[in-house]
């Protein structure tokens, strides 16, 4: 599957010129805009900045004919089509999808480079949507990667930064700077993402991760004083309905109406609460055969542990499923003897996707409607999951 893409352009001052011609790039994921930036610069000669998404022909990603706002300083050769589009400002717009916020943020991280005494040499925009942006900047010590957050995962800089042993909390990429409203520059992880892993790779990552959720068992409070979102216990329930109010819940009433007292019963079993890195699958893993690192922690928070087993393993089969999480019991049931790992996965089975649908309706609740089709259909697709789970 593919992706037809129509660029309306800006200009440096902000105002339009007009929409290039349509042209297709291979990727149908509609954030990603690596392909786009380059073919605009094989085709055309222009150097471009992707704002934002305008609208597309499908409701929902992937693929399809996309409609993307530009920003270029430089002089089309190339005819335009004169094109309207609505160039009101939003109150929830993100900074990086307004004419003149890619230049601004990656003005920002080239100064910080040159702080760190290291020379930009190139800069290529990777993805941009409503939950991130991210450029790779070359440099003549290697690259860095410059991510810039909405301010509901501004505490991932924060968790990757956090002091521990021997050197940080988690096992994440190093954290070069952060200007605390959403802006970061990590260091390169080498390799690349674990999309696809099997069994045996997955049993790795969750090893591993035990081992950070482990250590996080002792720093909760310092991590929630930090700003990590607290979803401990049954204060969960209370997060889920809020985020959820004014959506049609009807589909998993009974779970919700029955929260509070599963939450009581996990708790029961015995189990701390830790760092969770909420959205714990292979693709979300870095690895070059010799280091694997766990990136990507803007879903972050607070809570049971059994969160990442369970997004771990759900796109697995059941035996395999069942083996990877019987490791994830035997594991906790040493380190925390007496407690009930097994039990705390049964119960938080339907909780897991329930949860989803409450993040979901967050990001709903926090981009511009114009971003919408990104999540739109993933509120109710969770809440029928929750729903069909025993």
């Amino acid at each position: 599957m593919s992706r037809t893409v129509t660029l309306i352009l800006l200009d440096a001052a902000g105002r339009p010129l007009g929409a290039l011609p349509s042209f297709d790039v291979p990727e149908p994921w509609w954030q990603e805009v690596a392909s786009i930036v380059a073919e605009v610069r094989r085709r055309h000669g222009l150097a471009v900045a992707v704002l934002r998404l305008l609208d597309a022909d499908r409701p929902a990603p992937p693929g399809g004919h996309v409609r993307y706002l530009a920003q270029t300083a430089d002089a089309p050769a190339v005819p335009l089509e004169p094109v309207a589009v609505d160039l009101a400002p939003h109150p929830l717009r993100q900074p990086w999808a307004q004419a003149g916020g890619p230049d601004r943020s990656v003005g920002w991280a080239t100064g910080e480079l040159r702080r760190l005494g290291r020379r930009v040499t190139a800069v290529a925009q990777q993805r941009t949507w409503n939950l991130s942006a991210i450029w790779r900047l070359d440099t003549d010590a290697g690259p860095a990667w410059l991510k810039q957050l909405p301010p509901f995962a501004r505490h991932e800089p924060t968790v990757l930064a956090f002091p521990g042993d021997p050197s940080s909390l988690v096992n994440g990429p190093m954290v070069l700077a952060a200007d605390g409203e959403g802006r970061m520059l990590l260091a390169d992880v080498p390799g690349h993402d674990r999309y696809g892993a099997g069994e045996g790779e997955r049993a790795a990552i969750a090893a591993g991760h035990h081992a950070v959720q482990l250590r996080a068992c002792g720093v909760v409070g310092e991590l929630v004083a930090a700003g990590v979102p607290d979803l401990r216990g049954t204060g969960l329930a209370d997060w889920i309905r809020e985020r959820l109010a004014g959506h049609d819940v009807s589909a998993a009433a009974g779970l919700l109406d029955g929260l509070d007292h599963r939450l009581q019963q996990v708790r029961d079993c015995g189990l701390p609460d830790t760092l969770v890195h909420g959205d714990l699958h292979p693709g979300n893993v870095r690895g070059d055969g010799r280091r694997r690192v766990v990136i990507d922690w803007a879903d972050s928070f607070v809570g049971h542990p059994a969160f990442d087993i369970l997004r771990l393993t759900e796109d697995v089969d059941a035996d395999a499923a069942a083996r990877l999480t019987g490791a994830w019991t035997r594991r906790w049931r040493t380190d925390v003897p007496g407690s009930d790992p097994h039990r705390a996965v049964d119960l938080l089975q339907p909780v897991a996707p329930l949860r989803l649908a409450a993040v979901y309706a967050m990001f709903l609740a926090a981009i511009e409607p114009g971003e919408h089709p990104y999540h739109v259909h993933d509120v109710p697709a969770a809440l029928a999951r929750a729903a069909a789970t025993p």
